[in-house]
C-alpha cells in the first residue's frame, strides 16, 4: 500500500460517506462504544490515516500508541501475510508453536534485567494485567494489589476496579473486585513534591494502609497513559521497587502504552534505572495485531500450576508473526533513535507554543510519548473545555489528536515513529491556529 504522506482535505469533516456510517452506526452499534470522531477510516500508511471519503489526516495517536512503527509496515504485513497461508490458529497449549517460543525469548531479550525471564503470551493489556496480578499473587501467597492515583490498567472488572477515574471506565459497572487499593503517585505538576518526597508518602500509604504482609503486588506505569502522560519524579519510581523488593512484594511496570520503543528505549522503566520484576507489554508489539505479553523473572513467572495461565487465542499465530517482525523492524530501521529525533522537533515547539499561549501549564514527556496540559491561565486549575474545542478543531483541519487526563485537560502525542518532521512541523501549525481560534 502507498499512500503520500500528506494532509489532504477534499471534504467536510465529517464528509457525506462518514455521515452516512454514522448513522448505521447509531442504528447497530451499542451506544457504550463511542468515538472521539465520526470520521470513519478506510485505508493508513506511515503516519497518515485516509478516511471513507479521501481526506488525509496526521495520526498523532496512531491508534492510542498501537502504531508505534507506522500504520501497514510493509515488513509486518509480510510476516503476517505469510503466517495466514501456513496456520491462522492453533492453541498453543494444546498443540504449540514456534513463533510465540520466539516473541518470549524476544521478550526476554529487551525488557529490563539481565536476570532470567519468561513469557505468557496474551489477548490484550487487561489481561496481561490480570494474568500479571494471578502470578504475583501464587508467587506471594498474598491477596492486596496497589496501583497508583490517575493509573489506567483496563476495563475488565478487576482492571476497572485498579483504574483511578470512574467516569467513563467504572461508573455503573460494579460491584467491583475487592483487595484493590489506590495510593498516591508523583505528579510533580501538581504535587510539586521530589522524587523521594513522593516514594515516602506512597511507601507510608501502603504500610499504613494495606500492610506489606497482605499485599501481593505494586503496578505502576512507569510513564502514566490515560492518566495524562504523568511522568514521575526523579527517584520516584527506583525508591519505590527498593521498598518493594525489601518487602517481598512484586513490582509490576505497567508498560501496555510506554513500551516497545515509543519513549526511545525498549521500555520506558530504563529511563528511571528500574528493572521491575514483571513487565507487561501490548499495543506496540504486533504492529496492530492483537497480543499481549507478561514477561518476568523465571521463579515468579514459573509459580502458577501447570494449566493455571493461558487462553484460546492467547498469542495467537499471526499475531505472534507481525510481533516478530515489529522486533526486526525496531532494529533494522534504528527506531529508538527516531523517537529521540521525533522528542527533539515536536517537545520544543510545544514549550514554544506554551510560552505563547499561557492555556498551556505543562508540557511533559519522552521520546514520542508527549503531552500538555491545559490550566485556566495563571493556574494549575484543569481546563477541561478547551480540549475538546482544539482537538475538534485539529480534526477539521487534518490532525488527528487524542485527549486524556484525570481532569480531560491533557492533550497527548502518540505519533508513530515512521512520522516526518515535515508532518510534524505541519501538525503543530495546525494545533497554533487552533489555540488561536480559543
Amino acid at each position: 500500500m502507498s499512500i503520500e504522506q500528506q494532509r489532504r482535505l477534499v471534504t467536510a469533516i465529517p464528509g457525506p460517506k462518514s455521515i452516512a456510517l454514522q448513522e448505521r452506526r447509531a442504528a447497530s452499534v451499542a451506544a457504550g462504544v463511542s468515538s472521539a470522531l465520526a470520521v470513519f477510516a478506510e485505508r493508513a500508511h506511515g503516519a497518515i490515516l485516509v478516511d471513507v471519503d479521501g481526506n488525509q489526516f496526521i495520526d498523532l495517536g496512531s491508534g492510542i500508541g498501537v502504531m508505534t512503527i507506522g500504520h501497514t509496515d510493509e515488513a509486518v504485513v509480510a510476516a503476517a501475510s505469510a503466517q495466514l497461508e501456513l496456520i491462522t490458529h492453533a492453541m498453543f497449549t494444546i498443540t504449540p508453536y514456534e513463533s510465540y517460543v520466539r516473541v518470549a525469548e524476544l521478550l526476554a531479550e529487551h525488557t529490563p534485567g539481565a536476570f532470567a525471564k519468561k513469557t505468557v503470551l496474551l489477548n490484550s493489556g487487561a489481561e496481561a494485567v490480570e494474568n500479571a496480578v494471578k502470578i504475583a499473587r501464587h508467587y506471594t501467597g498474598r491477596a492486596g494489589v496497589a496501583v497508583l492515583d490517575h493509573a489506567y490498567h483496563g476495563r475488565t472488572n478487576l482492571t476497572m476496579a485498579m483504574t483511578f477515574k470512574a467516569m467513563p471506565y467504572k461508573t455503573g459497572f460494579g460491584p467491583l473486585a475487592p483487595s484493590v487499593f489506590h495510593a498516591p503517585g508523583s505528579y510533580p505538576f501538581r504535587d510539586g513534591l521530589s522524587g523521594a518526597d513522593a516514594a515516602a508518602r506512597t511507601i507510608t500509604y501502603l504500610e499504613k494502609s494495606i500492610g506489606a504482609r497482605d499485599l501481593a503486588c505494586v503496578v505502576a506505569e512507569p510513564i502514566q497513559g490515560e492518566g495524562g502522560f504523568v511522568v514521575p519524579a526523579n527517584g520516584y519510581l527506583a525508591a519505590l521497587q527498593d521498598w518493594c523488593t525489601a518487602n517481598g512484594v512484586v513490582f509490576v511496570a505497567d508498560e501496555i502504552q510506554s513500551g516497545m520503543g515509543r519513549t526511545g528505549r525498549y521500555y520506558a522503566s530504563e529511563h528511571f534505572g528500574v528493572e521491575p520484576d514483571l513487565v507487561l507489554t501490548a499495543k506496540g508489539i504486533a504492529g496492530g495485531l492483537p497480543i499481549a505479553a507478561v514477561t518476568g523473572r523465571a521463579e515468579i513467572m514459573d509459580a502458577p500450576h501447570a494449566g493455571g495461565l493461558g487462553g484460546t487465542f492467547a498469542g495467537n499465530p499471526v499475531a505472534a508473526a507481525a510481533a516478530i517482525a515489529v522486533f526486526g523492524e525496531i532494529e533494522r530501521r534504528n527506531l529508538l533513535a527516531e523517537a529521540g529525533r521525533i522528542e527533539g522537533v515536536l517537545k520544543p515547539a510545544l514549550l514554544d507554543l506554551q510560552a505563547k499561549y499561557p492555556v498551556i501549564g505543562d508540557v511533559r514527556g519522552i521520546g514520542a510519548m508527549l503531552a500538555i496540559e491545559l490550566v485556566q491561565p495563571g493556574t494549575v486549575e484543569p481546563n477541561s473545555s478547551a480540549v475538546p474545542a482544539i482537538t475538534a478543531f485539529a480534526a477539521q483541519h487534518g490532525v488527528l489528536l487524542l485527549s486524556a487526563g484525570t481532569f480531560g485537560n491533557v492533550i497527548r502525542f502518540l505519533p508513530s515513529l515512521a512520522i516526518s518532521d515535515d508532518l510534524l512541523r505541519e501538525a503543530i501549525g495546525v494545533l497554533d491556529e487552533a489555540f488561536a481560534a480559543l
